[in-house]
């Protein structure tokens, strides 16, 4: 960003025209235009006066003109003013009119030739006063503090030094030092207007950046959820097939019944998973969650999920010393459940053939426990690729639920893992 001459830091995007201003750029001050537009100020690229600025430019042209053909005649009447020093009055007084065209382009320049320009000629006044109006408009405080203040501390002197033939001294000074002051005002309150212009545009940027950062990320953590229960329902069904399809490939001499016994699970774990994955990626090609879709697992079908093991051919032992598991709230017992299946697929993996215990216990206030413990494995058991992701996502789980999860070896060496969940 890059502090503009209106004293705001725009955050339009490059390239971009503001919507605001299409097809009313002619009635926009040129250098407010100018700060919307990142690339002209890269650039370098000075500012085009717009219709807006050539009438108000030759606005003030005129209005110095005026003035300073009041104060010609003025001159004219002043005794104490001679007649060379009225002649060079005027020429140095179209000069500085003339000068004004330069306002937009050197305003503190401007300001500060004015101030000594007007202290000796009348008739510079009008080209003087525009001049400290544009400084007070286009450049910080501090320089238009410094330049109105040498303004109004001349303003005794001059009329000191050049008496009005009409108004009393008295009147002079307090009169000329409050138009000053008025001058720098309503120059201030011109800038103001424009930097909150800006202000609330750049607000209003900010919060569309906010809201479209906000939606993103809710975006990414769905589908991080999504790959959550991607992982946890997959593994899952294709631990199953695989303890099926070594049984069938060690076992040829296994009886039909057993045989068409492990194809049927086979089978049906096959569709469960194509059904699985054919949902999620609906939802994924979606952008957003499908709450449509099969229901979500519960702490109730914690006993489904044992007897699939077993059927698998696990060795497991459920200790349910929940009373009423519906009662659980749905996301708690979802969690639970899920916690409990990534166990089990664990220790099917990592143990095959012990036995695994899966205890659930709690209340309400007191929490959910759930622990999934199994003795080490016999024998040699090989790696499995990607091993320890699953409890990665079930420590975020967990811990995204409000409670948390812990896991390691026993003191035997088997392998455990217990979370605590809130319930209340």
């Amino acid at each position: 960003m890059k502090r503009d001459d209106v004293g705001q830091a725009s955050l339009v995007p490059s390239g971009e025209t503001p919507a605001l201003f299409t097809g009313r750029r002619w009635f926009i001050p040129s250098a407010l235009l100018h700060e919307l537009d990142p690339d002209a100020r890269r650039a370098g690229r000075r500012p085009r006066r717009t219709a807006r600025d050539w009438v108000v430019d030759f606005s003030c042209f005129l209005l110095a003109v005026v003035v300073g053909v009041i104060a010609v005649e003025a001159l004219t009447e002043n005794p104490h003013v001679p007649p060379g020093l009225a002649a060079i009055d005027q020429v140095v007084g179209a000069l500085a009119c003339a000068a004004v065209w330069l306002r937009r382009r050197w305003p503190l320049g401007l300001a500060v030739a004015m101030t000594p320009v007007t202290f000796v000629s009348d008739t510079a006044g009008g080209a003087g006063m525009i001049a400290l109006f544009t400084l007070a408009v286009h450049r910080p405080f501090r320089y238009v503090a410094w330049v109105g203040g040498v303004n109004a501390a001349l303003a005794p002197l001059y009329y000191w030094l050049r008496p009005d033939a009409d108004i009393p001294y008295l009147v002079s000074v307090p009169f000329a030092v409050l138009f000053t002051v008025a001058i720098v005002g309503w120059g201030m309150f011109v800038r103001a207007k424009r930097q909150l212009l800006l202000s609330l545009r750049d607000r209003a940027r900010r919060a569309e950046t906010e809201a479209r950062l906000r939606a993103e990320q809710a975006q990414r953590l769905a589908r991080e959820a999504i790959a959550r229960e991607m992982h946890d329902v997959l593994a899952h069904r294709l631990t199953l097939l695989s303890v099926h399809a070594g049984a069938l490939e060690f076992r040829l001499d296994a009886p039909p019944a057993e045989t068409a016994r492990a194809a049927g699970v086979i089978r049906e774990s096959a569709h469960e998973a194509l059904q699985d994955l054919r949902e999620i990626i609906g939802v994924l090609r979606a952008g957003e969650p499908d709450d449509t879709g099969r229901p979500q697992p519960t702490l109730a079908a914690l006993d489904t999920l044992v007897a699939e093991s077993r059927e698998a051919g696990m060795k497991v032992s459920l200790d349910q010393c929940v009373d009423d598991p519906d009662a659980v709230p749905s996301s708690v017992g979802r969690t639970a459940y899920r916690i409990a299946q990534e166990g089990l697929t664990n220790a099917r993996k990592h143990a095959p053939g012990t036995e695994v215990t899966v205890s659930v216990g709690g209340a309400p206030g007191e929490g959910l426990v759930v622990t999934v413990r199994n003795p080490p494995p016999e024998g040699e058991v090989p790696p499995v690729p990607g091993s320890g992701q699953g409890l990665i996502g079930l420590t975020e789980r967990a811990t995204l639920a409000g409670g948390r999860l812990e896991h390691g070896r026993t003191a035997e060496g088997g392998f455990e893992v217990r979370a605590w969940l809130p319930w209340g």
